[in-house]
């Protein structure tokens, strides 16, 4: 046991540093972004998260969102805690027999106009746990869904540019009517 502990005090890390994304072009991404939704909106737009049974991996991706390097708040975005304030809808993972209820209900409790963004390969069709005895489908199969945001899980730099893509799309009229 302790040469184990001397080892792991002697030796580097076995881990590869993460990549550092071109500070240019995050920051023309946040320019872009927080200029839509003033545009769009003329306030900032409301986020509520469901995990519908993921690994977590999405989740911890959407998190970095709300640290210091991405900042989600300076671009006009921000999560809620209830779907009575939200105007978009995110879902992670695979909908789970357990959750399907739940999802429907947020999705219910949501004020007109809203929209759903599916996060990850789970939300698409249920990704790798899709055949499983527990998992109802994607997101899809249980509330509409607006936007998919690719990966597994995907980056937060696609994760804004998915909002963005979302942001984009958004109907004016139906926002300020």
């Amino acid at each position: 046991m302790r040469r184990f502990l001397i080892q792991g005090l002697v030796r580097r890390p076995l881990t590869e540093s993460a990549p550092q994304p071109e500070a240019a072009s995050r920051h023309e991404l946040a320019e872009t972004l927080a200029g839509v939704v003033r545009a769009k909106l003329g306030r900032s737009l409301s986020i509520r998260h469901v995990d519908a049974g993921s690994c977590n991996g999405c989740e911890l991706e959407l998190q970095a969102l709300s640290n210091p390097f991405y900042d989600l708040e300076r671009f006009g975005l921000h999560f809620v805690a209830s779907p009575r304030h939200a105007d978009v809808l995110t879902v992670t993972g695979p909908v789970t027999h357990n959750m399907a209820e739940a999802l429907r209900r947020t999705y219910d409790a949501m004020p007109e106009p809203k929209w759903v963004i599916a996060i990850g390969d789970c939300a698409k069709d249920g990704g790798c746990f899709a055949a499983s005895y527990a998992v109802a489908g994607g997101v899809a199969a249980i509330v509409p869904v607006d936007l998919h945001i690719p990966g597994c899980p995907p980056d937060p730099t696609a994760l804004l540019k998915g909002l963005l893509a979302l942001l984009e799309q958004m109907d004016t009229a139906v926002r300020s009517g």
